[in-house]
């Protein structure tokens, strides 16, 4: 099968290119460039820039106020603004929750959060993962219990991304603890809520982006409960399978490869160039590769969506792939740093509290390390490659 973009979409690409070439201000491209986390205010400040524009919702239709683009033009679109520099929009609020409040919540729900997740005027934590139910969201154990027209919330959650920064927390709880799967709920929850205490968990690239979170008898109105209850796990799957199709990571994957490049073409000490020996240039050409294939399966999944088409835990194959795939552009690009790789370039401005310069050292370099430890995760988060592949096996085998 052989997929091209028609010459309309090709021509979006200028449009968008052109945008993003007038309206991107540089100091956000060069920090994404790098590979750091995302601030919290360069979010705001593009998703309010793409809002003026119209194309904040870039993967909504426009019953929700989004652009009603196409899959393809979607991918077109986070391909460029990942090669600009662009940071992403809030990833939990429009590829998450949002699609999940606009799909299964009622009409207050939707007219409360719709147009601010649009407008960057609310930003979300994703409140899943729980110190024993990280794969196995069935095992949770944070309890919801119905008091009146409030529920009482107790439990904890790990790895909550960027929660420290946002406005409120999606989270499923337990509303029937003699039940599993049918006795999940999700509920939204206010951050400032009193009961919830956020703890920061460092990770080894010495970056502040991942969280605990405490719930000591956290009062929430029913009115915060999405959809039905006993639903959660229904819309958690829902959800999830969002979450791993733009796990594949083309665009970032894209991007990452074009900066191995660089590196690999920029003369060393000695003058010499790193591609000009036989073992990088032969691993280079296998990741060209193996991008080329991800690409056209990326090409493949959006247009079987397009035309209602989809018949493999596209999902799935797509996250182990990207994924992966990411893993190994990082590793190479930690091979081509030498002995500059023994030093993680912390982001600078990442938090306050641990501000710190960069010592002496090519320009290449900060972003790499700190990006190439974060994505040692990638295999992880959205739900381990392992039990991706076990969805993949049941699906092809009926199991």
């Amino acid at each position: 099968m052989h997929f091209t973009l028609d010459q309309e979409d090709e021509r979006f690409r200028q449009e968008v290119r052109a945008f993003l070439k007038a309206k991107l201000p540089q100091d956000l491209a060069e920090r994404n460039r790098r590979g750091y986390h995302p601030l919290r205010e360069d979010t705001r400040q593009w998703t309010k820039i793409l809002h003026a524009q119209g194309w904040s919702g870039a993967n909504w239709p426009t019953s929700w106020g989004g652009t009603g683009w196409s899959p393809v033009r979607q991918f077109i679109f986070e391909e460029e603004s990942i090669l600009a520099g662009a940071p992403a929009v809030d990833t939990a609020g429009f590829k998450m929750i949002g699609p999940v409040i606009m799909t299964f919540a009622n009409e207050t729900m939707k007219a409360q959060y719709g147009p601010r997740i649009l407008s960057g005027d609310v930003f979300w934590g994703q409140g899943f993962s729980e110190p024993n139910a990280g794969s196995d969201l069935g095992s949770l154990t944070t309890r919801a219990e119905r008091d009146g027209d409030e529920y009482v919330i107790n439990g904890q959650k790990i790895w909550t991304s960027f929660v420290e920064t946002a406005d409120m927390i999606f989270i499923l709880a337990k509303t029937d603890p003699q039940a599993r799967q049918r006795g999940i709920s999700m509920i939204l929850v206010d951050r400032q809520a009193p009961g919830v205490t956020i703890r920061p968990i460092y990770d080894i690239g010495e970056s502040h982006s991942l969280n605990e979170v405490f719930f000591d008898d956290v009062r929430v109105p029913v009115s915060n409960l999405v959809g039905e209850e006993g639903m959660g796990w229904t819309y958690a799957k829902f959800l999830l399978e969002n979450e791993r199709a733009f796990s594949a990571e083309w665009p970032r994957n894209n991007a990452h490869l074009a900066r191995l490049r660089t590196l690999l073409n920029t003369p060393q000490h000695d003058g010499r160039r790193l591609i000009d020996r036989p073992g990088f240039a032969s691993r280079l050409a296998q990741l060209n590769t193996d991008l080329l294939a991800l690409r056209w399966l990326s090409l493949r999944a959006l247009h079987e969506k397009a035309g209602g088409q989809v018949r493999l835990p596209v999902g799935s194959l797509l996250k182990i792939r990207g994924s992966e795939l990411l893993q190994k552009i990082g590793e190479l690009q930690v091979e081509a740093l030498g002995s500059h790789a023994s030093y993680v370039y912390p982001d600078p401005l990442g938090d306050a509290q641990r501000q710190r310069t960069w010592p002496p050292g090519p320009n290449t370099a900060p972003g790499i390390m700190a990006d190439y430890f974060y994505r040692r995760a990638t295999t992880i988060y959205g739900g381990a490659n392992e039990v991706q592949r076990t969805i993949i096996a049941r699906s092809f085998l009926e199991l």
